[in-house]
């Protein structure tokens, strides 16, 4: 049963100590393991694909069979349903508009004197997408990864994802695919497939960045190859708190709990509110909605482990709470959620209202569902076209517009003991100090 704790009793601590000590494990040993596939993977290419897809998918591939055919995304979108293909292109258009107003356009400043400064903006011009494979399938997790590249204007994105034991990739995870916009993709999953997209291979090319959420070999490969390439973030284990008053619907607030608990053992739901008569509501209601779901038992480990109802003496008390637990998702049930949220520093994503549940936004709102987990919110922010983009900064001076300044700079160049800096400037003003009367009055 979902336990119920009172904040003066050290509920918050509990649920921070909770939530943080979901990935506080020793990862020496599967550290160890991803840098050895990295080193090979960058030192045989392909070989070392192959023989990891042997050794931990079971398939037997060669480097040309990596790569999914035409045929095989045709054969996919044949297999699935026409409803589904409907609701993904739905997803998709909406997906689309809201990361669209997320473009960021490339500006300059023009002032006296000739002087002219801005920033250029360039998408990147490769990007790697992982999406899990195996049992778990995640087409909503292919359009949230792809999507913003497109729009951003990547040139190219690069898809890796595990090949099932006949070789063949998932119908629903290439029919996401193709209404994404994904150019190519590789059956190739695990450790092996991030050190694949960093170094390059003969068969797969190296990319710029590399996005998706994956296991824990998954994450170490990315922590790993950051620095050769970019990526998106490490995620933990995912988490929702809901921060409800005594108007809230227990029924629906029950059910947006199960939702998050049905994820990973390790997942962390928690509701926070100041009624203790909506709090035993809830607890009553997880126990009704629970069983008759088929991952139950996933959901009582959950619960469990991770899942608390906390009890504060107001809203105020709650919005503190949520703040230092910096949730990936927070949904706010309270009468004026417009009002509360201007009060909210730390989250990934934020719900307002009884009618905009989590799994809305995970699926079809629009807002990327790619969120900053275990509290790094505070300083993380959800994927977005940003990502995807970089930017060069760029100056022009005028000779005048740098004579006003060029005392200023040598001093500053001087004081840090760089002469040669200093030098280039007092370089182009050697024939004033020599008294060439032609340069003598610059404008």
């Amino acid at each position: 049963m979902l336990e119920i704790l009172k904040m003066e009793n050290g509920g918050i601590k509990e649920v921070e100590r909770l939530i943080k000590g979901r990935t506080d494990h020793d990862l020496t040993q599967y550290r160890e393991q991803v840098l050895h596939i990295v080193k090979n993977v960058r030192r045989t290419g392909d070989m070392a694909v192959k023989e990891y897809t042997r050794r931990f998918d079971q398939v037997e591939l060669c480097p040309k069979d990596m790569l999914v055919t035409v045929k095989e995304f045709a054969k996919a979108y044949l297999e699935v349903e026409e409803e589904f293909i409907s609701a993904l292109q739905m997803a998709q258009k909406r997906i689309r508009n809201y990361h669209e107003a997320q473009k960021v356009t490339s500006w300059n400043l023009v002032e006296d004197d000739g002087v002219i400064m801005g920033q250029v903006c360039r998408p990147l011009e490769r990007v790697g997408v992982y999406v899990p494979g195996g049992s778990a399938v995640y087409p909503s997790s292919v359009l949230m990864t792809v999507i913003p590249a497109n729009v951003a204007g990547v040139e190219e994105i690069v898809m890796v994802t595990p090949p099932n034991r006949d070789g063949s990739v998932n119908p629903y995870v290439l029919t996401a695919a193709t209404i994404a916009g994904v150019d190519r993709i590789y059956k190739v999953g695990g450790a092996q497939s991030i050190a694949a997209l960093a170094y390059g291979t003969d068969s797969i090319p190296k990319v710029d960045k590399i996005v998706g959420p994956g296991n824990i070999y998954v994450s170490l490969a990315k922590q790993l190859v950051y620095g050769q390439v970019d990526i998106d973030m490490v995620a933990g284990p995912s988490e929702i708190l809901i921060i409800a008053d005594e108007e809230a619907n227990p029924r629906y607030l029950a059910a947006d709990l199960l939702s998050q608990a049905e994820h990973d053992p390790l997942a962390a739901a928690i509701l926070v509110t100041p009624s203790a008569e909506l709090a035993e509501r809830v607890q009553q209601e997880v126990e009704i909605q629970k069983v008759c779901l088929p991952r139950v038992e996933i959901i009582n480990q959950s619960l469990k482990s991770y899942g608390r109802i906390i009890l504060v003496d107001d809203l105020d008390s709650a919005v503190a709470v949520a703040n230092q637990i910096a949730p990936e998702h927070l949904e706010l049930a309270v009468k004026e959620p417009f009002v509360l949220m201007t009060r909210i520093k730390n989250a990934g994503a934020i719900f307002l209202g009884e009618f905009a549940p989590e799994p809305l936004g995970d699926y079809l709102a629009g807002p990327n569902h790619v969120l900053p987990t275990n509290g790094t919110a505070r300083f993380f922010s959800p994927l977005s076209v940003r990502d995807y983009v970089k930017f060069s900064s760029f100056l022009s001076y005028s000779k005048g517009a740098l004579l006003k300044v060029k005392d200023q700079v040598t001093k500053l160049a001087e004081v840090e003991g760089l002469e040669g800096h200093a030098n280039a400037i007092k370089a182009r003003f050697v024939d004033l100090e020599e008294g060439d009367e032609n340069d003598s009055e610059i404008s």
